[in-house]
């Protein structure tokens, strides 16, 4: 039942169509504009910021007020009190687990950690300097043909497993991804260790001695992790959904999911943060830099600061400032020049005016890049984990879309090109 009515006159004409509108739980109203095909009418939107695709309980964001919502939890609360598996759970299940089922959801994760041996074999086909991202997106895409025995989209029991799968799977894959790009052996999973901490001993650890991660930097990848779980409809997400539509196999999707998150204008911001830190190169060189940031006839801009949705700050950014302080005097970084140059520019965007007034706060990616190279990350990781993470949010959307009536996704165009014209043979052209 339609909450409004919304009337369209075209071209003054007194003919007018009726389109319901609707109401969520938060944000704004919706338009359905559906009936406008039938009166052969299309509406244009270019990137769909304008339109809702589909109908979700999972996350909610409000750029205005610098909110973000996962099922009705405010992000800051879940990144303090919470963990990521339990936000796993929350946004797979829509409410929180009782201890009994946060012991049972741990222990199933924990049960399918490891990946089929002969994918071990599979990375051999890599050349040793490829981008994890490369690697990963081919990785996830083969999943299907080592986990083929719950791939029917319409049993609720397969895209379970299916889920608790790639939550389980990701982190071996993306240590993989960096223990080939290294040359060091891959090392299993240890499930005796909690998510966090048994992905930095995949990272980092070496059949000649026990890894003992710490307990700081395993707090901090557990926050990095929950921080970018999910995001609403995204880029990726949304690539995700649609691919889902095809009928597509979840794995297939997911990979889809990660090619889209590569994009520099998706998930990898915060390796441009550093990237953008390694230009600048010394602290010396940032009034300079500063300049060309506001410099309209000048393409250089900041890397981190400001959001595309939060028109005000980054409510993750507060949570990750706080986590990457906590690293930085863990571990007694002072002397590095790039964390230098970025805790002056930190500096600068809170206080200058012109980026206070634009709302160029620091964002999410900022402080999380400087966190992982703090760790010993190397960029080129840096998306690997954003995927990593972030794949707990593509297959709850995927799982939310198949658990419902739904149709495949067929955007349309506004035609540009030629009217209908009659081939002409090439001796007459």
């Amino acid at each position: 039942m339609a909450d409004k009515i919304a009337k369209l006159s075209i071209d003054g004409s007194d003919s007018e169509i009726e389109l319901s509108m609707y109401s969520g739980s938060e944000g704004p109203d919706v338009i359905d504009v559906r009936p406008l095909t039938g009166q052969g009418y299309f509406t244009y939107d270019p990137g769909f910021v304008s339109t809702a695709a589909c109908e979700s309980k999972i996350t909610y964001i409000d750029g205005e007020k610098g909110i973000l919502l996962h099922a009705g939890y405010p992000i800051e609360q879940l990144a303090e009190n919470s963990s990521y598996l339990e936000t796993c759970y929350l946004l797979l299940n829509g409410e929180l687990p009782t201890k009994d089922q946060l012991a049972a959801f741990v222990g199933t994760v924990k049960g399918h950690t490891m990946v089929h041996e002969q994918m071990h074999h599979f990375f051999q086909g890599f050349r040793r300097d490829a981008h994890p991202m490369a690697i990963m997106v081919s990785v996830v895409g083969a999943l299907s043909a080592f986990y083929h025995d719950s791939l029917d989209i319409n049993d609720a029991k397969h895209r379970e497993v299916c889920a608790f799968r790639l939550i389980a799977k990701m982190p071996t894959i993306a240590a993989m991804c960096y223990k080939y790009s290294i040359g060091m052996p891959f090392q299993y999973p240890r499930n005796d260790l909690s998510y966090a901490e048994n992905f930095l001993h995949m990272m980092f650890g070496n059949p000649c001695e026990e890894y003992v991660p710490n307990p700081i930097l395993a707090r901090a990848m557990d926050r990095i992790f929950l921080l970018h779980a999910d995001h609403e409809q995204n880029a990726s997400t949304s690539t995700v959904r649609l691919a889902g539509s095809s009928g597509a196999n979840p794995f297939a999707c997911i990979a889809a999911g990660v090619a889209t998150l590569w994009g520099p204008a998706h998930g990898g911001a915060n390796e441009a943060v550093l990237n953008m830190l390694e230009e600048i190169g010394d602290a010396k060189n940032i009034p300079e830099f500063i300049a060309r940031a506001k410099d309209p006839e000048d393409n250089f801009r900041l890397m981190g600061f400001g959001h595309r949705v939060y028109r005000n700050f980054d409510p993750r950014a507060n949570v990750m400032k706080t986590t990457c302080d906590e690293v930085l005097a863990e571990l007694g970084i002072k002397d590095d020049p790039m964390l230098e140059i970025a805790k002056q520019l930190e500096q600068i965007a809170l206080q200058d005016e012109y980026f206070v007034k634009r709302k160029l706060y620091p964002n999410v990616d900022f402080y999380s890049g400087i966190i992982l190279k703090a760790i010993g990350i190397p960029s080129s990781m840096f998306t690997v984990i954003f995927a990593l993470s972030r794949t707990i949010g593509w297959i709850s959307h995927w799982a939310e879309f198949h658990s419902e009536p739904n149709k495949i996704g067929r955007p349309r165009q506004l035609y540009t090109g030629p009217s209908k014209r009659d081939y002409v043979e090439c001796s007459d052209r």
